[in-house]
């Protein structure tokens, strides 16, 4: 088990599985840009995406991420929150400069923070869907499929939903 991304016992194989289920799609690629100061978590889950058949493209923090953004075309990012340099914050609001219609899903390590406030300040932040730290092979799978098909504001995987439209 890692820090952040918790390795659940069956391994990738049923991530992989979880995820074409999640989106009915077996072959289809996405170029995702990766970007997390932790490089635990940053090759755990490039492995992780790249297995499942997406092209990931790794950055330390959101100022490189901002610049691979701008030089490469991508179809969905998933950003740390708490980062040095450029935080989460920052670098959601370039890349929706950039490119406002791009898929983004942010990650936290929320800590004592509710299921509601995480999601509101995902929605404030700009991002599509938020994945709270620690999260399993298959939730970071589900998650990126949902995104990928437009979902919006996530239910609490931990018991209540926020009322939030």
């Amino acid at each position: 088990m890692h820090d952040w991304i918790q390795d659940d016992a069956a391994g990738i194989g049923v991530g992989e599985t979880a995820f074409a289920a999640t989106v009915g799609l077996k072959h289809t690629m996405a170029r995702i840009l990766f970007i997390d100061d932790e490089e635990q978590i940053r090759k755990t889950s490039a492995a992780l995406l790249q297995s499942a058949g997406h092209e990931v493209v790794v950055a330390n923090d959101g100022q490189e991420g901002v610049e691979l953004f701008r030089r490469q075309p991508f179809d969905l990012v998933i950003t740390d929150v708490l980062m040095p340099r450029m935080g989460g914050a920052e670098t959601i609001a370039a890349l929706r400069q950039l490119r406002p219609e791009i898929k983004i899903l942010a990650t936290y390590g929320g800590g004592q923070v509710s299921w509601a406030e995480s999601v509101a300040t995902a929605q404030r932040l700009g991002a599509d869907w938020l994945l709270v730290k620690p999260f399993t092979f298959d939730e970071l799978l589900a998650a990126a499929a949902n995104v990928m098909n437009g979902a919006k504001a996530p239910p609490d995987p931990r018991g209540s939903s926020p009322a939030v439209e």
